[in-house]
């Protein structure tokens, strides 16, 4: 029977339930796959739904010099592969405009997962147009095989632009889950129409109904979910905070990441360290009983330094399924999601003040909160549900097993 191979960067993440809730719902609908992942998971656990999927986990070498016998016996079979020579022009192409040690570390990785792909794989399925994709890419063109490739944020926006022209050429299709990436790499692709928007969408079968939610009448617990990195505008919502004055919060954050040293030093100078509770890495199950226990969820994503920025988080998502007041920003892909004063709060990106602003406009008029809530949770039934979103992937991938 047909098979799949779904082509992870790192599998699992709990920072990517978006990648685990798709596999598992393209189990369900009876697709046959292998997981093959460019790296072990650097994560001490996994979510619960990541248990749930039975495909096999194959991981390519991270770093070639770590497993030279197995990266050498893959290239000796890969050259007898019909596509050898396609591939390795169009690495060495690949090369020349990006003459790194990554860009040969895809190269060893395609190796390694053209000769140990078994023969009923017939598609290569990447997450992300950056390194994942080229891996996919190599490795297609060796086995005579077709490809698609799934885009998301940073990706997007910082891979060179003849990369992705080349990438979008080839790829059987491409998936991206924001308007704004759909309509970046549509302008680049020579068909536009093999690039779709489809949305991660929630499934809310994992989730349990809202709770009964009423205005708090004392200190307003404020909650934020998502990793310690610049573009999650972290250090603005410390700043936003600092300005809070006499309003009566505590703030939770859940997630890990490089920046919680600084962010923590610039509360303490702040003097709001004492308020501020760092949870640090959580399962999908403690993040939802932190959805629960909150009166509203922040997140002040911005555009990194290098181009980076979120797509579309699913953890808005997940914070309009508890029916949880919500404060975001105006970048990327939020918007398609949340409409500023009828699902919940956008602010500009980079902006303390106005974060400042609309935490204390929550904290003044918190049932006119509740209700933009609800309907958050009722639009996230409507129209970002996994359900209604995973067909159309569903049908492309079924289309490229049958071609």
């Amino acid at each position: 029977m047909p098979r799949l191979a779904i082509l992870a960067k790192g599998y699992p993440r709990l920072s990517e339930t978006f990648v685990a809730q798709e596999l598992l719902a393209l189990q369900e609908r009876g697709f046959d796959f292998d997981i093959w992942s460019l790296r072990r998971p650097h994560d001490d656990r996994e979510h619960p739904l990541h248990r749930r999927i039975r495909a096999s986990r194959r991981y390519l070498p991270e770093y070639l010099h770590e497993a030279p016998l197995r990266v050498a016996g893959a290239w000796a079979r890969a050259r007898r592969l019909p596509g050898y020579r396609a591939a390795r022009a169009a690495f060495l192409a690949d090369l020349r405009a990006d003459p790194t040690r990554a860009r040969i570390r895809r190269w060893g990785q395609a190796l390694v997962l053209a000769a140990e792909l078994p023969p009923e794989a017939r598609f290569i399925y990447a997450h992300f147009l950056h390194s994942p994709a080229s891996v996919a890419r190599y490795a297609a063109l060796m086995r005579g095989i077709g490809w698609g490739v799934s885009a998301h944020a940073k990706d997007i926006w910082t891979t060179p632009e003849p990369e992705l022209r080349g990438k979008l050429a080839e790829a059987a299709f491409c998936v991206t889950c924001t308007a704004a990436g759909a309509a970046r790499l549509g302008a680049l692709a020579p068909d536009p129409g093999r690039v779709a928007l489809v949305y991660h969408g929630l499934d809310l079968a994992r989730f349990p109904a809202p709770p009964r939610r009423a205005p708090p009448r004392g200190r307003l617990r404020i909650l934020s979910v998502g990793r310690l990195v610049a573009k999650k505008g972290y250090d603005d919502l410390i700043e936003a905070l600092g300005l809070l004055g006499d309003l009566d919060w505590d703030f939770t954050h859940v997630g890990g990441g490089a920046l919680r040293a600084p962010l923590a030093a610039r509360a303490a100078a702040l003097g709001i360290d004492g308020r501020i509770e760092w949870r640090g890495v959580q399962d999908q199950t403690a993040v939802i009983a932190a959805l629960r226990e909150a009166d509203l969820f922040v997140l002040p994503a911005k555009i990194a330094a290098d181009g980076d920025r979120d797509g579309l988080p699913n953890v808005l998502m997940e914070a309009a399924s508890q029916a949880l007041p919500i404060i975001a920003t105006t970048v990327s892909a939020i918007p398609e999601f949340i409409t500023d004063g009828v699902h919940g709060r956008l602010v500009a990106p980079g902006d303390p003040v106005g974060l400042a602003a609309a935490i204390r406009a929550h904290a003044a008029d918190p049932a006119r909160g509740l209700a933009m809530a609800a309907a958050a949770r009722e639009r996230l039934e409507a129209e970002f549900a996994l359900e209604a979103n995973i067909g159309p992937l569903a049908e492309r991938l079924g289309a490229a097993l049958r071609g």
